[in-house]
């Protein structure tokens, strides 16, 4: 099935807004921000270690409640593991800067899906959202 060329150009101008879209939420700079925060984390040997030590009890937590065997002291100390991972100063800072992005492009969603009746961060996502 062909389309007509009014559709083949309005399909281009869509193809070409959103490449220009995305490249301007990628000079953004809480994208750039966010980039340089995540990379900071990734080259931090504690913050890799402590990010390591938290998934490996946050697993064994997870594993536990499935049995059934979980307690409020184990999701007390695993919140506090969180917590301590979250106070290391290149942690902090990279989770600011998620923040940060994050609350950009929910702003750029909105002004998306003003016109469109449907919120279209949540509809482009696909069907699997939590």
């Amino acid at each position: 099935m062909s389309l007509d060329p009014e559709t083949q150009a309005e399909e281009r101008r869509i193809e070409t807004l959103s490449e220009e879209l995305g490249d301007a939420i990628a000079a953004l700079p809480e994208y750039e921000r966010f980039l340089e925060a995540k990379e900071a984390v990734t080259a931090d040997e504690e913050a890799q270690e402590r990010i390591a030590e938290f998934e490996k009890r946050r697993e064994e937590y997870m594993a536990a409640r499935q049995r059934g065997e979980a307690t409020n002291e184990d999701l007390l100390e695993l919140q506090s593991a969180q917590e301590d991972l979250h106070d290391i100063p290149v942690m902090s800072e990279f989770l600011r800067a998620k923040n940060d992005l994050e609350l950009r492009l929910q702003a750029v969603n909105e002004r998306i899906s003003d016109p469109l009746a449907i919120d279209f961060g949540e509809t482009a996502g696909g069907c699997c959202q939590d």
